[in-house]
């Protein structure tokens, strides 16, 4: 059984809510050192999301994509992790420190893609697509692809843009997301429409 399913089996075993359970946020902040946002799933996976990576609320990422925030040590002797991991048993500390990557809210990660250690900040409403492989900081509401990633449009122009932000949607709970949704249904589903006459 790999590591991966052990996790799946492990939250299906205990009926973890990964949307909303606080104790399972609360643990990746202290033992991984990740910290994440309420009602964003994929990302309780420490072989795949690195230490110092903050993740905001309501990211969708793929079970297949993955956030490294070190490299190997290319200017070492060697590349192999047992000359900058710790743990490994031969350096007594870490010689390539972790670097913080911050995911901003509504982010969505697609399959097998790879947010590399130069990736500082991916912003609010940004989408990485399948396979990308992203090295530089990602703007807001971005759509991102390719190897490497680079920017190939946006979800919204930017006035619209602007009036989202405006919203402060994802400050919301579940329970708001459901009262504007009878409110105004428009502005959950076609936003660009909505805030344009406004």
């Amino acid at each position: 059984m790999t590591l991966k399913s052990k996790v799946r089996a492990l939250l299906q075993r205990f009926e973890v809510d990964e949307f909303t359970d606080l104790k399972l946020r609360e643990k990746y902040r202290t033992k991984y050192r990740v910290e994440i946002g309420l009602y964003s799933y994929g990302c309780f996976d420490f072989s795949r999301i690195d230490p110092l990576t903050s993740i905001g609320r309501y990211c969708s990422f793929s079970k297949s994509c993955v956030i490294l925030n070190r490299n190997h040590g290319i200017r070492y002797l060697g590349t192999t992790p047992f000359l900058y991991n710790s743990r490994l048993g031969v350096v007594e500390k870490d010689t390539v420190e972790f670097t913080p990557c911050a995911v901003e809210d509504d982010v969505w990660v697609g399959h097998n893609a790879v947010l590399t250690a130069s990736a500082g900040r991916i912003g609010r409403g940004a989408i990485i697509a399948a396979g990308a492989v992203v090295t530089e900081d990602v703007p807001p509401y971005a759509i991102v692809g390719g190897v490497p990633a680079r920017v190939i449009g946006y979800r919204f122009q930017p006035d619209i843009i602007q009036k989202i932000e405006a919203t402060g949607w994802w400050r919301w709970d579940l329970d708001e997301l459901r009262r504007r949704l009878a409110e105004s249904p428009n502005l959950l589903f076609r936003p660009a429409e909505e805030l344009a006459a406004r």
